[in-house]
């Protein structure tokens, strides 16, 4: 057999590389760009549209259950921890499904298009684990919790295993926001900062485990959000305040030492993260960068129309930054703001709906989610009514 051609060679060679490529190519796009078809999301109070309210007693309810919680949008109280939507709203709005239920207190809900198990309180360690090293936990809804009854009640959800198979599958899995609160319950007891950061290469194994887990179940797309600037955090500024102006970041006015805690967090899970990417290439693990989006709206807040940065409530009561622990949001005698499109803060722990907006756009268009998402197959009728609403918010 005659020996081919050099340059033959070559170009048999380059063909087959190209090839190989733009295989490589379209697996990678495929992997990345889904049009999915329902949320599941697990996490706390950041993503609960109505979890804690269905469980709590009638004559136990949560803040969220009272007026003026909901004012903005819903024009009532839904459970919800802000005065309107939340970012997994948002999320939902941008991909064309409806607004994700909460599993608990639901009846006869239809879960085709996204269920919500996050619970307000919600930890990513187990309760116990918090209990024995002496923090207080007030609910047993931890991320393993709402994790195993998920599994629980894919019977119900979906039917058949294979079926169920395919709904994780092509649903885009919201991990959290998880791990603030087995932070916040120590911290909000003065627990010194070494003592708390002892607990986050344990929160940080729990989401990756919860997260491999679905993995094995069908998993394919997950949006796994940081931590948040907590020394942003109208809670931690009025707990922690202090008359050493060098505590604060002269630019925002945030405590320093909180919002580092909140970057090493989010340093250790994005080092988590990326294992796990190498572990499973064929998933499409997104880190959610919930610190810098939220930063930058304290950064920059008349950018954004905001009146004050982050650094007062629109709904509380107190000085200096109308909040107060005995009197929270939603008590009788405390008020809100007349416009909290002009306020980051709702309640002095949780964020307005404008704030959750401008946070929910940094994730879906850029730039706070890595790997950034790929809508090149979103729906021709999704991509247009985004267009036409972006028109809209910016021609007001």
């Amino acid at each position: 057999m005659a020996l081919l051609d050099s340059h033959v060679l070559m170009g048999i060679v380059r063909l087959i590389f190209l090839s190989a490529l733009f295989v490589g190519t379209i697996v990678s796009s495929e992997s990345q760009c889904r049009n999915f078809e329902s949320i599941i999301s697990f996490g706390d109070s950041i993503a609960d549209t109505g979890n804690l309210l269905g469980l709590s007693d009638r004559n136990n309810l949560p803040m969220s259950a009272f007026p003026p919680y909901g004012e903005t949008f819903f024009h009532h109280p839904t459970g919800r921890f802000s005065d309107g939507h939340l970012i997994i709203d948002f999320i939902a709005e941008f991909l064309g499904l409806p607004y994700v239920p909460p599993y608990f207190g639901s009846k006869n809900e239809n879960f085709e298009k996204g269920v919500n198990f996050a619970v307000a309180s919600a930890t990513a360690l187990e309760s116990s684990f918090l209990e024995e090293r002496g923090y207080h936990c007030p609910h047993n809804i931890s991320l393993g919790v709402q994790l195993k009854i998920f599994k629980e009640s894919l019977p119900n959800l979906c039917g058949l295993p294979s079926d169920c198979r395919d709904m994780i599958r092509n649903a885009l899995i919201l991990m959290g926001e998880i791990g603030a609160n087995d932070y916040n319950f120590p911290f909000f007891e003065s627990r010194p900062f070494d003592e708390v950061k002892e607990l986050v290469p344990f929160v940080i194994s729990n989401i990756s485990s919860a997260i491999t887990e679905l993995i094995g179940m069908g998993g394919r797309t997950f949006l796994v959000p940081g931590g948040f600037p907590i020394g942003c955090s109208v809670a931690y500024l009025t707990l922690y305040q202090t008359s050493n102006m060098e505590e604060y970041d002269p630019l925002t006015g945030c405590l320093k030492w909180p919002n580092k805690f909140g970057e090493y967090h989010s340093e250790q899970l994005q080092v988590e993260l990326k294992r796990l990417r190498k572990l499973n290439p064929h998933v499409n693990i997104i880190y959610a960068d919930y610190y810098n989006a939220s930063l930058s709206l304290g950064q920059e807040p008349a950018k954004y129309r905001f009146i004050n940065g982050t650094l007062s409530a629109c709904c509380g009561v107190g000085k200096p930054y109308n909040f107060s622990f005995s009197q929270s949001c939603g008590s009788v005698g405390v008020e809100s703001c007349n416009n909290p499109s002009k306020y980051v803060a709702w309640d002095g722990i949780h964020m307005t709906e404008a704030a959750h907006k401008l946070m929910a756009d940094g994730l879906l268009k850029g730039p706070y989610a890595t790997p950034p998402f790929n809508w090149s197959c979103l729906s021709s009728k999704i991509k247009n009514k985004n267009s036409l609403e972006n028109t809209i918010l910016f021609d007001e």
